[in-house]
């Protein structure tokens, strides 16, 4: 299987069992964000995806405001949601969001300035793929969002 940094690339390895080898390799290159792969080795996690979603269930946690979890720059926030939306207006196989499904909500840990893109642009269905690592919130996700899978 060939890896590419695209959502189609991705359902194919979730097609053929690979969904967590298609996220490792992309955290580790196009997405930049080894400290997230890392720990997601660290345990056994549920993996599921990728999944189409409102994006209004999801909010950012990395950004220039004050409240982010993980604070960056303005300009340099700014500058690379104006190139992501500029990609998206033409590009429609992007890669998913990564997001975790913990105690009965969702915390975006890969995608922060796609998120903000897709927001900008008024995109109101993203794809995501989900990971979980308690089986109580694996099936509090299925009780509350299966439609989605």
């Amino acid at each position: 299987m060939e890896y590419k940094n695209t959502l189609s690339s991705a359902q194919n390895y979730a097609k053929n069992g690979k969904l967590e080898d298609w996220i490792h390799t992309f955290l580790m290159s196009n997405g930049n964000n080894v400290a997230l792969s890392d720990g997601l080795k660290l345990y056994n996690r549920f993996f599921l995806g990728p999944l189409k979603m409102p994006l209004a269930l999801f909010t950012r946690c990395c950004g220039p405001e004050e409240n982010m979890k993980w604070r960056v720059d303005q300009e340099g926030f700014e500058n690379r949601v104006t190139r992501l939306e500029n990609t998206i207006k033409i590009e429609k196989d992007m890669p998913p969001l990564i997001v975790q499904f913990v105690n009965d909500g969702f915390e975006l840990n890969d995608g922060n300035h796609r998120y903000e893109a897709y927001s900008r642009l008024n995109i109101q269905e993203i794809d995501v793929i989900i990971w979980i690592t308690e089986k109580h919130d694996y099936e509090l996700f299925l009780s509350k969002y299966s439609k989605y899978i």
